[in-house]
């Protein structure tokens, strides 16, 4: 509204209409007095007159023709500072209170289709602490880009062939005596873990005594080591399985699926901790025939080429790039010719606009020839495809190590997050009167998954990060924590409001009356949630919304700590105060869910 009232006071000034776009407004720097800041030099060529000149005809044609609007104005050069008036914020604030959907951008069946690839785990293995941050910020983005009118696809690639997988199989063989999870009480996609980690245990000690004898026999010690990797018992096993499977051998194949099927039932559970998951998942032992059949499509177009060992290559060095591998000698597929058929697979099944890639940043180069390659086969969307590229993220030194002593299980990490919490908040929990032993494991549950996730997703993904636990969790500063004991205070002080008698909060009273400067300041910053959103969207960065979430809450406790709300005795300023506490509470629970994180009513 302001920015037709500035455009309509131009045209009436200067006797020109000017695009919307033109008008840039921006909030006041706390050193001047006002709210919103029109910059003026856009204007200045049908002004024909100063900067300051120009300013000061729009303000005061500002206050003379919008003065519900505007209520004064000063110049600094070519800025004209507007000082808004208390009804206008008031209005703003109603409107918040009234949008259900304040902030977001509806989505209808022509909205663009954005698909979303993240998690993309091996089923050799149980997940880690790169997963969680890749399954958080996947889960995030997608919220995010709904929000900013987007129909999205949730999708996970599951990486359930290959070598890797067969070492694991072999060794529940060799040495599993016939465990299944159900007789071990572990995770399925633990016990899978463990028994690649027993497969590395013994073929390295295999490698050690076939080197060992090697030399003894005369050879020298690189040498010997080469040979012993090759003549490897354990290894020429393996690999024989690996054929077996390729070749579809019955009793390989049904091995296979039990032991998969008891990773996935892992892997689910993780996720459902984690609160995230997929509306479609993909398997590489689905994806890579396709993707060979679109290689061997791409040869016979002349857009490759297959060199005398008879491997595939795509030649990109007139896109200055280098060759790139994408079938080898023996017919068998890269992760390339993998990525190229679960994009065939992906494009049958649904009509996508966007695809996003969540993936490290270590497969930047990947994602840059996967660009190329797969608008050279026809994709609309793969020249353009995003790969929302992060950092790694690592824990202090020595701190909550996995049972492999390498990595930092996904599962250790959450049990020992709600672990801290409910040590943190225990105090604060048995203060609650009435609350149960099993409400405060879920507050406890809510707070250190909170913790863990605003950590890792207020860092700008692109960064390396170091996730500090004991940090995470504090109730002060920019943590999650203190988020939602922000949100948990405003729903504290609603519910005595509401146990108030109707006679001293009347609901149906209107906004008005002046407004400090702090009850502003805080309408002002319920008003920038929408900009926010679309900055995260338009950005791919889901740490905006965080440290929205954490400015929001941080100027609420300012104004809660100067300013009574309930024993406010002007019934007026009190409905006011009651307003403001349910708008923040509302777009803090918008924005904190669209990070996914839960909010608690108590803590």
């Amino acid at each position: 509204m302001l920015a037709a009232k500035i455009g309509a006071a131009i045209e009436t000034l200067y006797g020109q209409a000017v695009p919307e776009k033109m008008i840039q407004l921006g909030a006041t720097k706390k050193e001047f007095e006002g709210h919103l800041t029109l910059v003026v030099f856009p204007f200045l060529k049908i002004s024909r007159k100063a900067p300051e000149a120009t300013a000061h005809e729009i303000g005061e044609q500002l206050v003379a023709t919008a003065p519900e609007l505007v209520a004064g104005f000063n110049v600094i050069k070519g800025f004209l500072n507007l000082v808004i008036a208390d009804a206008a914020w008031l209005d703003l604030l109603t409107d918040i209170q009234r949008d259900a959907s304040y902030g977001l951008k509806p989505v209808t069946d022509e909205s663009p289709l954005v698909m979303i690839e993240y998690s993309s785990p091996n089923t050799n293995k149980p997940l880690h602490l790169g997963h969680v941050r890749n399954n958080l910020l996947g889960w995030a983005l997608a919220q995010v880009m709904q929000a900013n009118g987007n129909r999205v696809v949730k999708t996970n690639i599951v990486n359930d062939r290959g070598i890797h997988i067969c070492k694991s199989m072999l060794a529940w063989l060799k040495w599993g005596n016939g465990e299944t999870p159900e007789s071990t009480g572990k995770k399925g996609d633990h016990l899978i873990g463990d028994y690649y980690v027993a497969f590395d245990r013994h073929y390295r000690a295999e490698l050690k005594e076939l080197t060992e004898r090697f030399v003894a026999e005369g050879m020298d010690e690189e040498a010997a080591k080469e040979r012993a990797e090759k003549e490897s018992p354990l290894m020429q096993e393996a690999r024989a399985m690996l054929v077996r499977w390729e070749q579809n051998d019955p009793e390989v194949r049904a091995l296979w699926k039990r032991m998969n099927d008891w990773v996935y039932a892992g892997f689910d559970e993780t996720y459902r901790a984690l609160g995230v998951g997929f509306d479609k998942i993909y398997y590489e032992s689905q994806t890579y025939l396709e993707g060979k059949e679109k290689v061997m499509e791409g040869l016979e177009k002349g857009f490759f080429y297959r060199r005398d060992d008879g491997s595939v290559w795509a030649d990109l060095t007139k896109e200055g790039l280098d060759e790139k591998l994408l079938l080898r000698s023996d017919g068998t597929s890269v992760y390339m010719t993998q990525d190229i058929g679960t994009a065939k697979l992906r494009y049958e099944d649904f009509p996508i606009d966007k695809m996003i890639y969540v993936v490290g940043n270590e497969q930047n180069y990947h994602f840059q020839v996967l660009s190329i390659l797969l608008d050279k086969l026809g994709f609309k969307w793969g020249k353009d495809l995003v790969h929302f590229s992060y950092g790694m993220v690592e824990l202090p030194n020595g701190k909550m190590k996995s049972r492999e002593g390498t990595v930092v299980d996904a599962d250790d990490l959450i049990a020992k997050m709600i672990s801290d919490a409910r040590e943190m908040s225990k105090d604060k929990v048995n203060k609650l009167e009435g609350i149960s032993e099993e409400e405060a494991q879920e507050i406890a549950r809510i707070v250190g998954m909170g913790a863990l996730k605003y950590f890792i997703l207020k860092v700008d993904a692109r960064k390396n990060m170091l996730f500090n636990p004991e940090e995470s969790i504090d109730f002060n500063g920019n943590t999650g924590p203190f988020i939602q004991y922000t949100y948990a205070r405003i729903k504290s002080i609603l519910r005595k409001k509401a146990a108030l008698d109707n006679a001293s909060v009347n609901e149906s009273l209107p906004l008005q009356g002046d407004l400090a400067g702090a009850e502003i300041a805080l309408i002002q910053q319920l008003s920038a949630f929408g900009e926010a959103v679309a900055q995260a969207g338009s950005d791919y960065n889901v740490s905006v919304i965080a440290n929205y979430c954490y400015d929001l809450a941080k100027e609420f406790n300012g104004f809660y700590h100067d300013f009574q709300i309930l024993k406010e005795p002007d019934e007026q300023k009190r409905a006011v105060r009651l307003a403001l506490c349910e708008a923040v509470a509302k777009v803090i629970k918008t924005g904190m869910g669209l990070l996914g994180i839960e909010v608690p009513e108590r803590m």
